[in-house]
C-alpha cells in the first residue's frame, strides 16, 4: 500500500504536474499546490519540470520527425527508451531553441526544483519512500527500499515512457487518423489517465486530456477535486461540438 501510495502520487507530479500543468498550461494552480506537484515530481524522477516541460513542447510541436526527442518513427524501443541512452538528434535542439519557455523560468517553483532538484530527488524518490515504512511500521529498510522506493521508480518510469511507445503505435484514432498518437486503454490504466492519446494531440490544451463522462481519468479527478478546494482554477476544455465536429472531419470512425 505504501509502494502503491508512492507510485500515485509520482504519477502525478508527472501527468497533473510536468504535463498538463506546466508544459500545456491547461489550468492555473495555486501556490501550495504547485510545491505539492513539484515534490511529487522530484519523487517521480525523470528530469526536473523545465527540462521535462520544454521536451514535451517540442514533442508536440515536431511530433513523429527527427526533432522530436522520442521519434516514435524511429521504433518502439527508441521511443519508449532508446532516445535517453543517445545523444539527442541535432534537429531537437536546433529547433527547441525557436520555441520560448520563458514562462516556466517565471514561476519560482520550478526555479526553486531546478536548482536544488538533486538534492530533492534523493530525499523524495529514495529516503522518504524508505523511511517512513520503516520508521511508522517496522518493515525492513530491505522491503522498503526494494518496493517502494526502486519497484515503484522502475514501475512508474515505464508506464510515463509506454505514453511516448505504445499510445503512438497501438489503438484507434477516433478523433485525428492522420497523426500517430492513439487510444489505449493499456496505457490509461497505468498512466492513470495519459492512455487517450490521439485525444490529447488533437485537442493538447485540454485539461482532461481525454472527453469527459465515464472515461478512467484519475488525473482529471485529482484536478477536478484540487478545484473543489479552491487550489485550481481556468480548467481549459475543449468544446463538445468542436470534438464531434472533428471526429467527424478527421476521426478513423472508431468512436
Amino acid at each position: 500500500l505504501s509502494a502503491y501510495f508512492c507510485f500515485l502520487m509520482t504519477a502525478l507530479g508527472v501527468t497533473a504536474g510536468a504535463h498538463r500543468l506546466w508544459s500545456h498550461r491547461s489550468y492555473k494552480a495555486k501556490l501550495p499546490l504547485r510545491i505539492f506537484l513539484a515534490a511529487a515530481n522530484s519523487m517521480a524522477f525523470q528530469n526536473d519540470i523545465y527540462e521535462w516541460s520544454r521536451d514535451h513542447r517540442v514533442h508536440h510541436k515536431y511530433s513523429e520527425t527527427d526533432a522530436d526527442p522520442h521519434n516514435a518513427r524511429r521504433g518502439f524501443f527508441f521511443s519508449h527508451i532508446g532516445w535517453l541512452f543517445v545523444r539527442k538528434h541535432r534537429d531537437v535542439i536546433e529547433k527547441g531553441r525557436k520555441l520560448d519557455f520563458s514562462d516556466l523560468l517565471d514561476d519560482p517553483v520550478v526555479r526553486f526544483q531546478r536548482k536544488y532538484y538533486k538534492s530533492s530527488v534523493v530525499l523524495m524518490c529514495f529516503v522518504i519512500p524508505t523511511f517512513v515504512p520503516w520508521y511508522l511500521w517496522g518493515e525492513s529498510l530491505w522491503n522498503a527500499y526494494f518496493l517502494a522506493s526502486i519497484l515503484r521508480y522502475t514501475i512508474s518510469l515505464n508506464v510515463t515512457w509506454l505514453v511516448n511507445s505504445a499510445a503512438h503505435m497501438y489503438g484507434n484514432r477516433p478523433y485525428d487518423k492522420n497523426i500517430s498518437p492513439r487510444q489505449n486503454t493499456f496505457v490509461t490504466l497505468g498512466a492513470i489517465g495519459e492512455g487517450f492519446h490521439n485525444y490529447h494531440h488533437t485537442f493538447p490544451f485540454d485539461y482532461s486530456a481525454s472527453e469527459l463522462g465515464l472515461k478512467f481519468n484519475p488525473t482529471t479527478w485529482f484536478i477536478d477535486f484540487m478545484f473543489w478546494l479552491g487550489l485550481v482554477t481556468e480548467r481549459k476544455q475543449a468544446p463538445k461540438e468542436m470534438i464531434q465536429a472533428r471526429k467527424e472531419r478527421t476521426g478513423d470512425g472508431s468512436a
